[in-house]
């Protein structure tokens, strides 16, 4: 079996970490190359036939290599301050690629007006030039989310104070959380952990250990709660009178935009799912029957349910995901065997590290990275699977023009899921014994419970909290009441206990690079379903067939990715439907591997 280290090398990249002077001279190329397309937009003159292509084509030469430029500093700056979150170097460098990122959004904002003032006729014609073929839709998008804007200088002005005032609002909550940690006794030994070490702890099959966490957890986010009232507020806040002065009177406006999709190919997969939860209620019971519970409370979701939970090393969940990967896509398996070679992965179980697990792109250097902390469960290796898909999506786009690499969030997740998908059916179908085997379709259904009802419950709470905030903050205590009544509709009051602070112990709400952090997620595993089905019914072709869907997702919107891959309109309960009952199958299995034996 290989041996893998299980921390990143960020050196390959920009050797000295926080204070490499390789980065500040990066820094400096990004700034003279950003100085030139400033110059290049500003002597831009609005096409008034299609033949004017040559001013249009050096801009978009320059937007190509800056856009590679600055997502290659933002990917290191988050690389940075997730390995150590005292890092303070690694803060101020978070702080200047936002400054350079609203600079960026200034620049192209001023592109967008002049191609609003570019006719139609001429816009259309433009855009059939070969030159420009490729770019087609990210530049009729562009153009049309501009005439949505405000004008070029108010939306400037917005987007300066962005960076000390919105942006800040989320660099001030993962300044509270690195600082935050509890206490806990393991094997005799006093340690403390981390907010996100303390949350693997959840995982543990003693039920008393499970609650004594979860009670500190619990204190420790209680705690700060009036602080991360305020940054979730005054967020929040930023945001709603942005869209005020756009005339947006729908808070999902934004996401929806960002994620490509239309509201009612929303609103048709949350019906579809809220229609179709009988059965995942049926396995929230079950499960506490089987931990000797009336009902599950919060901090049971995630227990194991045998207590002879199966743990592996790092090197053995290596081999398992790269031997199942193979058997789907040999392509995937090559990728991700490399990642491992080459030191892509910080999965090291240590204090200091950022909660949750991420993938980030390094498109200038043809690289990812991806963050995680690996303790050794089931769970652990479901989501070693999940960023690997996420750096493979990056991986077969390399070669595209880094335009059309933008994918959204929902269809992001759709390679992450899959390759999560493969990993954990693969853990059941190779189960030695009838009890791994329910241990391990347990784990499957955790995570359509994750995302059909956690997920749920979040967006429930995000859509709520924000009616709300438009008449002015919303209290600690009312913060607190929304997340419970989100969360007992979600879970369908199956529940014995709920988590007041979830708001506040939710990283996604506080992030302000991507609104409503919570839906694309439930989108992009039902969208995986439907394409791990229609993997297993391909009898060769499926990894090109992959590759080709993989690829368009920064080129189309989801509704066109779905029709031209997949042959099914999302807008239509039918596809949702078809990818839930994939799920409640093996709720089906299940709840009859764990039936009582009557007499």
């Amino acid at each position: 079996m290989n041996h893998y280290e299980s921390t990143w090398d960020l050196d390959s990249i920009f050797k000295g970490g926080s204070k490499s002077e390789e980065l500040k001279s990066y820094i400096t190329l990004f700034k003279g190359n950003m100085e030139d397309l400033a110059k290049s937009v500003e002597a831009f003159s609005v096409p008034t036939s299609a033949e004017q292509t040559e001013e249009l084509v050096k801009i978009l030469s320059l937007m190509e290599t800056t856009t590679k430029q600055l997502r290659e500093i933002g990917a290191f700056a988050s690389c940075l301050t997730a390995q150590d979150m005292s890092d303070n170097e690694a803060k101020i460098l978070t702080g200047k690629r936002s400054e350079l990122g609203a600079e960026y959004v200034s620049i192209l904002a001023k592109l967008d007006q002049k191609f609003l003032q570019t006719e139609d006729g001429v816009w259309t014609r433009l855009l059939e030039q070969p030159a420009f073929q490729p770019l087609a839709f990210v530049l009729d998008e562009r153009r049309a989310n501009a005439k949505e804007r405000l004008p070029l200088e108010q939306e400037i002005l917005i987007n300066d104070l962005s960076v000390n005032g919105y942006s800040a609002w989320n660099q001030m909550y993962s300044s509270i959380v690195a600082k935050m940690s509890i206490e806990h006794t393991e094997n005799g030994e006093t340690k403390k952990l981390s907010m996100g070490q303390a949350a693997n702890r959840l995982s543990t099959p003693d039920s008393a250990a499970r609650k004594e966490v979860f009670g500190k957890i619990s204190r420790a986010w209680e705690e700060e709660s009036e602080l991360f009232g305020e940054t979730l507020n005054n967020l929040a806040g930023f945001r709603l009178q942005t869209y005020k002065h756009r005339k947006w009177d729908n808070p999902l406006k934004e996401p929806l935009e960002l994620n490509r999709m239309s509201e009612k190919t929303l609103d048709t997969m949350w019906k579809a799912i809220t229609d179709q939860k009988a059965p995942f209620v049926s396995y929230l019971k079950r499960k506490a029957e089987l931990l000797g519970l009336e009902k599950l409370e919060w901090q049971d979701l995630n227990a194991p349910i045998t207590k002879s939970t199966q743990r592996v090393n790092y090197d053995e969940a290596a081999a398992f995901i790269l031997e199942q990967f193979a058997k789907f896509s040999p392509q995937l398996a090559e990728f991700s065997q490399m990642a491992f070679e080459k030191r892509w992965i910080e999965a090291e179980d240590r204090a200091g590290k950022r909660p949750g697990g991420f993938c980030t792109s390094f498109p200038d250097s043809q690289q990812t990275r991806i963050f995680m902390t690996f303790s050794g469960s089931a769970t652990n290796i479901s989501t070693l699977a999940h960023e690997l898909g996420h750096a493979y999506h990056q991986h077969v786009m390399n070669d595209t023009e880094a335009l059309n690499q933008r994918y959204a969030m929902n269809v992001a997740e759709t390679a992450s899921t899959f390759a999560e998908m493969v990993v954990s059916d693969a853990s059941v179908k190779n189960a030695g014994t009838k009890e791994e085997r329910i241990a391990l379709l347990e784990d499957k259904i955790k995570r359509s419970i994750a995302f059909f009802m956690n997920i749920h419950s979040r967006f429930l709470f995000e859509t709520r909290f924000y009616e709300e905030r438009k008449n002015g903050a919303v209290s600690v205590d009312r913060l607190n009441q929304l997340a419970v009544e989100a969360q007992q509709e979600a879970y369908g009051g199956e529940l014995a206990s709920y988590n007041p602070t979830f708001w506040a112990s939710t990283l996604h709400f506080h992030i302000t690079g991507v609104p409503f952090y919570n839906f694309p997620y439930t989108f992009g595993y039902l969208f995986s379903q439907g394409i791990y089905a229609k993997a297993l019914q391909t009898e060769g072709g499926f990894e090109e067939s992959y590759k080709a869907l993989l690829r368009d997702t920064g080129r189309m919107t989801v509704e066109q990715l779905a029709q031209k891959h997949l042959g099914v309109d999302l807008e239509q309960a039918g596809f949702w439907e078809e990818a839930i009952a994939l799920c409640v199958k093996d709720v089906e299995e299940f709840l009859e591997l764990t039936e009582v034996p009557v007499g």
